[in-house]
């Protein structure tokens, strides 16, 4: 499907700007420690990864996908990981190869930005500002920003509306089918990089309007848009 050059686009954080998975397993790991359950690992724990903490942390205390674990070690096992995480948003997470460049561009190019993600604001606006782009964008929607979350319309109509953006001059950037579904029912462009967090799954399952393997790659892609 061809690309319509946009006005604006919203761009997911987790697998797709930054690699987090590794100070996400680490705090997973430290939180199982703690309650003398046994580790995880991060190879699992990307497969997990995605659709925001709360489903995060029943998949790890369960070891499933569909996992729903005793209210009470959910609830002792939250305060663990949250403080965890805190204090080690950054520590071992990076950007992906080509994040800069792509960022780069886009900036150039004059397109308005924004950041939308499942994950809680807490950590969110800290992760951005320690991996230096938090001033990429105009914007930045979390987890716990609105009613809703992706794979819900709402955070990016919200983020469109608030830039004042129609949603058929936007597009949504992410790694998931959470972000393809979003982006459908929220009336966007959706293009998707090959690498991230799909729950293991090939992106282009999911169909989206193109795939990338780098953001290097979004300069040709959208200066062949229409």
């Amino acid at each position: 499907m061809a690309i319509r050059n946009p006005d604006m686009i919203l761009i997911d954080v987790d697998g797709t700007l930054i690699d987090s998975a590794p100070d996400i397993a680490f705090c997973v790991d430290g939180m199982m420690a703690r309650l003398g359950l046994p580790a995880r690992g991060e190879a699992k724990v990307r497969l997990w990864v995605g659709n925001g903490a709360e489903l995060l942390l029943k998949r790890a205390l369960t070891g499933r996908m569909d996992g729903d674990p005793d209210r009470q070690l959910y609830e002792r096992a939250a305060p663990i990981f949250f403080d965890l995480y805190a204090q080690n948003v950054s520590t071992r997470s990076r950007l992906y190869a080509g994040v800069e460049e792509g960022l780069a561009f886009l900036r150039g190019g004059g397109y308005r930005l924004g950041a939308v993600t499942n994950k809680p604001e807490r950590f969110t606006l800290p992760l951005l500002a320690q991996m230096g782009v938090r001033d990429c964008f105009e914007i930045v929607v979390s987890g716990d920003s609105l009613p809703e979350k992706k794979p819900h319309p709402m955070p990016l109509l919200h983020a469109a509306d608030a830039l004042g953006i129609a949603p058929e001059y936007a597009l949504m950037l992410g790694d998931s089918k959470n972000d393809v579904e979003a982006a459908r029912a929220a009336g966007f462009q959706i293009v998707c990089v090959s690498y991230g967090y799909n729950h293991g799954e090939d992106i282009r399952a999911a169909r989206p309007d193109a795939v990338i393997d780098s953001l290097t790659e979004l300069a040709a892609l959208l200066t062949q848009a229409a």
